[in-house]
């Protein structure tokens, strides 16, 4: 991972960059800024980072890489906190994040603005926190919590097509959960192919309307179920004793706070064509106005048709043990499509920062991006980074209880903590003024509380330890 954290100055470009980055895509624009920018661009910044989009295309990227399939989660998080406190919880991450993100953006613009322009998180850490902190800590943790989303996405892609797979043949129960990943992993092997961030915007945009849709069918599935003849009285009493209430808080708290995970700020943001002022702002408007309809509506409608027993994800509470349907076949079959392909859109997103690392030390800046001598080692170093991403999803089918652990480490500290501090080295608001207080208090709380998560996730990570089988069909 010492690679991971490096970033020389050289990643910084002047806020008055021209057009693409690219030296082959002047069309005879000559600036100093421009030859100086394409001198100092590595080939991770120059073909994965490409400054070409606008703040809408910002908006597809952050919502793909927010409102993600773990929102399905919500009513399950809820049966630990019961109504009240879910809300609150919900609403606090929503708030918080949508400051914590906006305070990153304020950053970046300042450092642009000076000449800097940070395209990566851990370009941000080096300037302001210093080089030790980048590679050390921020660069590894923000690679080890996207390649696990990687390998989390996958895992939950195999179980679709599973499920998919069993209700179009309810009997024939031949394919194992492990079959369904390596399915999985081959569609990811052709998206990862795609060349730069900025490449998926149409892609992205798409996962967007898969978003809505498949919460849409989530939302109306709780209700029709919850209203059917066939629905189980509801209980929305907390269950267990009092160190298991306690831990199922904290877990709940974990599950909302990694479902606003992001870790890729700077990224997205690097996508956009200078000048970048104001235009992250519009972009996260948009996606917490997906967040805001897709989070609330999911949580609450499934916490209500369900209770206590809502499951890890909501859509299986749509069929018994038995499998047995609650729901019309074709609604479940229709709902799971959704998901699935949004999936693949969000692993492709989470890869951009494993792909910009690996075309930093594979590629060659001075050749053409599309040159044979960067076009083979990209396609090698891809399909490796994918195939060993989809092994460990096949291998661990209990990767959640792993990724509940990353998200904790991860997340937290790059979507609460981080984000704040950055600002209060940064601008250095006074001591008297609100602003230093509520930003200290949101890096305290949080930090405190990414702890707390990572004892809950290594508590339930020993509690299923004796069920864990690598390849297990679950």
């Amino acid at each position: 991972m010492g690679t991971a954290g490096t970033a020389s100055s050289s990643t910084a470009v002047h806020a008055r960059d021209s057009h693409d980055q690219h030296p082959q895509a002047d069309h005879g624009h000559h600036d100093h800024y421009q030859t100086d920018d394409v001198k100092e661009l590595d080939a991770g910044a120059l073909f994965v980072l490409k400054s070409k989009g606008s703040w809408i295309h910002t908006g597809y990227h952050l919502t793909t890489s927010i409102v993600a399939p773990p929102l399905l989660s919500l009513p399950f998080a809820f049966a630990s906190l019961g109504w009240v406190a879910g809300i609150i919880c919900l609403t606090i991450g929503g708030v918080v994040t949508f400051y914590s993100y906006n305070l990153i953006s304020l950053v970046l613009e300042h450092h642009a603005e000076l000449g800097k322009r940070h395209l990566r998180f851990r370009d941000m850490a080096r300037d302001i926190l210093g080089p030790r902190w980048a590679q050390y800590y921020v660069g590894p943790i923000q690679l080890i919590v996207c390649y696990g989303a990687v390998v989390g996405s996958s895992l939950l892609g195999g179980q679709c097509m599973k499920t998919i797979y069993l209700l179009s043949d309810p009997v024939n129960e031949a394919m194992k959960l492990y079959h369904f990943v390596i399915i999985f992993g081959g569609l990811l092997l052709i998206l990862a192919q795609i060349p730069s961030f900025h490449s998926l915007r149409h892609i992205n945009l798409i996962s967007l309307l898969l978003c809505l849709a498949y919460s849409t069918c989530a939302t109306a599935g709780s209700i029709y179920v919850g209203s059917s003849s066939k629905a189980l009285p509801k209980d929305y009493s907390l269950k267990g004793d009092t160190v298991n209430r306690l831990f199922g808080v904290f877990n709940a708290i974990a599950i909302i706070a990694t479902t606003f995970g992001n870790g890729i700020i700077p990224e997205i943001q690097a996508t956009l064509a200078p000048p970048v002022k104001g235009k992250m702002f519009k972009g996260l408007s948009v996606c917490y106005t997906v967040v805001v309809v897709t989070f609330f509506s999911v949580g609450i409608s499934g916490y209500w048709a369900f209770g206590n027993d809502a499951g890890g994800i909501i859509i299986n509470n749509f069929r018994d043990d038995k499998g047995n349907s609650f729901a019309p076949k074709w609604f479940l079959l229709m709902t799971n499509v959704f998901i699935l392909l949004q999936l693949s859109a969000v692993s492709v997103v989470y890869l951009q920062p494993t792909n910009e690392l690996l075309e930093r030390n594979f590629s060659d800046a001075k050749c053409a991006e599309l040159s044979a001598r960067n076009v083979i080692p990209r396609l090698i170093s891809r399909t490796l980074s994918v195939a060993l991403a989809v092994t460990i999803a096949a291998m661990l089918p209990f990767f959640g209880d792993i990724n509940a652990l990353i998200g904790a480490f991860g997340f937290m500290p790059l979507d609460f903590t981080l984000p704040v501090i950055f600002f209060n080295l940064t601008f250095r608001p006074s001591k008297r003024g609100s602003v230093f207080w509520l930003n200290t208090m949101v890096a305290v709380v949080f930090s405190i509380l990414a702890v707390i998560a990572a004892v809950a996730a290594i508590r339930q990570i020993i509690l299923d330890a004796k069920t864990y089988r690598l390849f297990a069909n679950v």
